[in-house]
Order: structure tokens, then C-alpha cells, then sequence
């Protein structure tokens, strides 16, 4: 009766009224904008985490396989305070000759062998045959290293370092780095797609998806 008295009044339909305070209604709509707060925060965290995903992916697996560069870890404090232990670096290979002071190199300690240093060029010198060679050092050491670096032993030049990524690699073991390095590639990347994916569906609204069903 109220609601035909008030359409007569005013010529139309009257205004809806919200449902007064403690009534089921209001919860409903109360938990209804809850649940609308947490969802748009669980989508902007999984669009973060997705974004670290692939960035983590591109720094350190894309580029370095694409540039053709090594990768190693720092495990002493010849490189600290700027290089400390567990830094991840990312070496990439260069024409021995374009080499100059300051650059920080890997290199074998002894040519053929596996065992590798990383230290900053701090000269130049030359093998009795006339060969160019190499003067480094850590930039944590008191003195110079005692045999110079010839070319042959050069692994590559710094190209970038990652803070703390080294221990991940240790731990996963260095002679299984190229596998981990794989399964890491394929994980991260498929983590990004599925959470792309599911943003993707989350923001589509519930009309939406009825007028493609009723299409």
C-alpha cells in the first residue's frame, strides 16, 4: 500500500531502501564487500608475485643464456664489501684485448682446470714470449694476486651480480646448475602463465560471462 501511495505521489517507482542495520540483509552485504576487498588484494599480490617470477626469470636464466654469459658465485671475501659471499654473477665472455683496468673478471686460476677466481684488474703486464697478460686482485685483499691471468684463462667479464642468489645455487649443487637452471626456466615461467591466466578470469564480470553464455 505504502509503496502504490508513494508511486501515485511521485509518478514513478519508489526508491529502494537499504535494509536497516543487524538484519540478515546487511550482513550479506557486509561480507559481500569483504570479500570484494580481499579478492582485489589476493589479484594485486598475485599479479606481484607473478611480475617477480618473471623478472627473476629474465635476469637470471633468460639473459645469461642469451648473451652466451656464465654464471658463478661468490664464496670468499676477496670481493667484499661489494661483492660479498653469495652474490650471483653473471660473467660475459669478451675479446681478451678489450679488457681495461678496474673490470672485474672470472678467470681459472690454472689453465685446463676447473677452479676459477673472480678479482678486479689492477694491471697489465707481459710473458717473456711478448704474451699480454693480466695483473688482479680482490678488492678485499691487502695485495695484488701472485701469478698473473693470461688469456686463456679469462672466463668472461661482469656483466651483472644478484645479491644473495648464489646461495640457491650452492644449495641446488654446482654441478647440477645447468639442469636446476632448466627445471627453474620451465617452473617460473609456467608460474606466470597460470597466474596471468587466473587474473584474467577473476576480473571478468558475472555479466560478462552470462552474455557470452545467453550468445
Amino acid at each position: 500500500m505504502a509503496a502504490d501511495l508513494t508511486e501515485r505521489l511521485l509518478g514513478g517507482p519508489a526508491d529502494p531502501v537499504e535494509p536497516p542495520p543487524g538484519t540478515v540483509a546487511t550482513t550479506r552485504m557486509r561480507r559481500r564487500a569483504g570479500h570484494g576487498a580481499w579478492a582485489a588484494v589476493g589479484r594485486f599480490l598475485s599479479m606481484a608475485a607473478m611480475l617477480v617470477a618473471l623478472f627473476a626469470a629474465l635476469v637470471l636464466i633468460v639473459v645469461p643464456v642469451a648473451t652466451g654469459s656464465q654464471t658463478y658465485t661468490i664464496l670468499t671475501k676477496s670481493m667484499a664489501q661489494k661483492y660479498p659471499p653469495g652474490t650471483f654473477m653473471v660473467m660475459k665472455p669478451v675479446p681478451f684485448d678489450e679488457l681495461k683496468y678496474g673490470d672485474v673478471i672470472t678467470f681459472q686460476l690454472y689453465s685446463g682446470r676447473p677452479d676459477v677466481e673472480t678479482h678486479r684488474i689492477v694491471g697489465f703486464g707481459s710473458t717473456q714470449q711478448g704474451e699480454k697478460t693480466l695483473i688482479t686482485k680482490g678488492d678485499n685483499n691487502g695485495a695484488n694476486d701472485e701469478n698473473p691471468v693470461r688469456a686463456i684463462q679469462v672466463k668472461g667479464k661482469l656483466f651483472y651480480a644478484v645479491p644473495y642468489v648464489g646461495y640457491m645455487a650452492n644449495f641446488l649443487g654446482n654441478s647440477d646448475r645447468e639442469t636446476w637452471t632448466v627445471i627453474a626456466a620451465v617452473a617460473l615461467i609456467g608460474y606466470g602463465a597460470i597466474t596471468v591466466y587466473k587474473s584474467v578470469r577473476k576480473t571478468r564480470k558475472p555479466e560478462d560471462l552470462v552474455g557470452a553464455e545467453a550468445a
